[in-house]
């Protein structure tokens, strides 16, 4: 009688924990994601952003005259699913923002994928003021090019 409450107490645990448990949404992004919630400059089919990126280091003024932002353009980082490239965001040394300037785009699956996977490295990447981030499961390839044009961008800042 004792076994059969513990399997039986068990086997409800178990089916709760499986129905308890969220998966990602997957929703795809219609454009590239930034981290203050606007969309980036979208692609065309050929993978060539619609805006051209600045290479190298500009700069510009929120205003107040005090404080300098500067912002660097990675390179292009070639993966196995099409090209991954980011342009950052320097304000008084700190990486404030970072924009997708290119990502895979071959097919609606790598639309899905880069749809929850971009915002997540965004996010890490802007906590841990550097490349040193986790990759995101399911997106191995676009996390490893997001971290290769990245650092090349801190590099360049000097982060």
């Amino acid at each position: 009688m004792r076994r059969i409450v513990i399997w039986l107490a068990s086997t409800v645990t178990v089916v709760v924990l499986l129905f308890g448990y969220h998966t990602s949404t997957n929703k795809t992004a219609s454009s590239a994601p930034t981290v203050d919630g606007t969309s980036g400059p979208t692609t065309s089919a050929g993978n060539a952003p619609t805006e051209s990126p600045s290479s190298g280091p500009t700069s510009g003024s929120n205003g107040s005259g005090s404080t300098k932002i500067t912002t660097y353009t990675g390179p292009v980082a070639q993966t196995r699913w099409g090209p991954v490239q980011v342009k950052i965001t320097v304000q008084s040394g700190k990486l404030t923002k970072v924009t997708i300037l290119q990502q895979p785009n071959g097919n609606p699956r790598d639309a899905e994928i880069n749809g929850y996977a971009l915002p997540i490295l965004i996010n890490e990447s802007l906590s841990a003021q550097s490349a040193n981030i986790d990759m995101v499961s399911g997106a191995t390839v676009t996390s490893d090019g997001y971290a290769q044009s990245l650092q090349a961008a801190l590099d360049e800042a000097g982060i």
